[in-house]
């Protein structure tokens, strides 16, 4: 099966894309545990700060799973390690050509997606920040998701044609 080139060029592209903003945000909040005083790249001021919101109690587990887990769980992780792993598999499964694989990607991009609203209205309604890297990382799940639905359609589209 054939894809749009793209598709495959936009996916590769968000991944990395993605990925980078991820292990970016991630240095930024080690950084920030490690040395209080560390400013990032991405911290312009007080209400423009993504160490602010990176090390806030809704930058692990999505603010959520300190209810359920210790905060010093390893299952209480930075958003960041699991946007490392969503892009990953993003990447990874963007290599099949299955009709699986082209749900879970759909399904996956929709949990993302949902939780970029909800970590956006975290953003702007109970932290009162801008963050770069956050916003920028909504754009990329979006995209993927428009991506994945695309590929989806195609997919079903082959299928039908061959059937």
């Amino acid at each position: 099966m054939a894809f749009p080139k793209w598709e495959r060029k936009a996916r590769i592209f968000l991944c990395i894309f993605g990925l980078f903003l991820s292990v970016y945000a991630l240095h930024v909040e080690l950084s920030r545990e490690r040395n209080p005083d560390y400013r990032a790249l991405c911290d312009l001021g007080e209400s423009v700060s993504c160490s602010k919101v990176f090390t806030s109690r809704w930058g692990r587990g999505f603010g959520l799973l300190q209810f359920v887990v210790a905060q010093d769980s390893p299952l209480n992780q930075p958003n960041s390690v699991l946007g490392i792993i969503f892009y990953s598999l993003q990447m990874g499964l963007g290599l099949s050509v299955s009709k699986r694989a082209a749900l879970f990607l759909v399904f996956s991009s929709w949990v993302s997606v949902a939780g970029s609203i909800y970590l956006a209205s975290i953003l702007a309604f109970v932290l009162g920040d801008f963050c770069m890297v956050c916003v920028s990382t909504y754009v990329v799940n979006f995209a993927l998701l428009f991506t994945n639905v695309k590929r989806r359609t195609a997919i079903e589209g082959m299928k039908e044609k061959a059937g």
